[in-house]
């Protein structure tokens, strides 16, 4: 399922349950939205963490739970109909004619339509949009490129950042599609180097030129399914297990995760799976998580992180405790 999908889920249920306030039986909702009773359940589970700036008692959407039934407490204002000011009503003139301009763009239709619907309530002041111009940057000289090899039926010499690595590679590739993915751009091109399909972000290219030969990617070069998104880790990659406290819960968001469970140890946290074929970059999130995660399998996972934290403190003179 997507995240767009789940979005637009999100933000009709609190109308959808607020309309009903003797509340709807789980399953009823499942169907009316076309989901199980688990998604929506875990829906109901995201929404407790949304609402109102300060985000305290108070603030963020609550629903109540009453055998198989839910129902809406307090909506947090999401009931109430979108008052654009003039300022957002011509930052979204100039997103979506932005957006427009994007190569691989599935829902131009939608996007033209909303574009007109928007201009049409911002009145005057979205005619004062035409003399904004986007500043030409390093991703736009790219697309540029990368728009005319494909244009033309040609190869591309290019330099790319891996930040897995943290390291530029130089490789030549046969492009096939421009893709936009979570709002960005992404290369798909079968790489000689790699011998298969890659992904390349624009903003990660560097020196990309057209090259005075065809592209030709070979047969069994096929396009990758990305309406789930761009990182879908393969069913046999490696596992790594992690306990997530309340503020590492968005990992379960981000990243494609398995078992997605809630625990009390941490309390309001959550146990979950996520399979990557690249442990180097397990052990850095569990580090940038700064002890918002607990490490249960693999346990060198947990080790490693643990010692490069005692290894960075004592770089500062620091002792860490004996828990430490």
């Amino acid at each position: 399922m997507s995240t767009t999908d789940r979005m637009t889920r999100l933000l009709a249920l609190v109308p959808y349950l607020s309309a009903r306030p003797d509340g709807v039986a789980l399953a009823e909702a499942a169907r009316d939205f076309g989901v199980t009773e688990r998604q929506v359940r875990s829906d109901l589970e995201l929404l407790w963490m949304c609402g109102l700036p300060g985000y305290g008692p108070g603030d963020l959407i609550d629903v109540a739970f009453e055998g198989d039934r839910v129902r809406v407490t307090f909506s947090a204002g999401m009931v109430r109909p979108l008052r654009l000011t003039t300022d957002e009503a011509v930052a979204l003139v100039v997103a979506l004619r932005t957006l427009l301009e994007l190569p691989g763009l599935a829902e131009r239709d939608a996007v033209s339509h909303a574009l007109a619907k928007v201009s049409a309530a911002a009145g005057d002041a979205a005619d004062r949009v035409s003399p904004v111009a986007v500043s030409v940057d390093a991703r736009e000289e790219n697309l540029a490129v990368v728009r005319d090899a494909l244009e033309r039926g040609r190869a591309l010499h290019l330099h790319y950042y891996v930040p897995t690595r943290d390291e530029r590679t130089e490789r030549t590739v046969d492009p096939m599609r421009l893709l936009l993915v979570d709002g960005r751009s992404y290369l798909e091109a079968w790489c000689r180097r790699a011998e298969g399909v890659r992904l390349f972000r624009l903003d990660r290219l560097d020196d990309v030129a057209v090259l005075d030969e065809a592209a030709a990617p070979p047969p069994q070069a096929t396009g990758r399914n990305v309406d789930n998104g761009v990182y879908q880790p393969a069913p046999d990659a490696p596992a790594v297990r992690l306990r997530l406290d309340r503020s590492a819960r968005w990992v379960a968001e981000y990243y494609p995760t398995e078992d997605v469970t809630p625990v009390d140890d941490p309390p309001g946290g959550l146990a979950v799976t996520v399979r990557t074929g690249d442990l180097a970059w397990a052990r850095r999130l569990v580090a940038t998580l700064g002890g918002g995660a607990v490490v249960d399998e693999p346990a060198e996972i947990g080790a490693q992180v643990a010692a490069e934290a005692r290894a960075a403190l004592a770089r500062y003179g620091v002792t860490p405790g004996r828990d430490g």
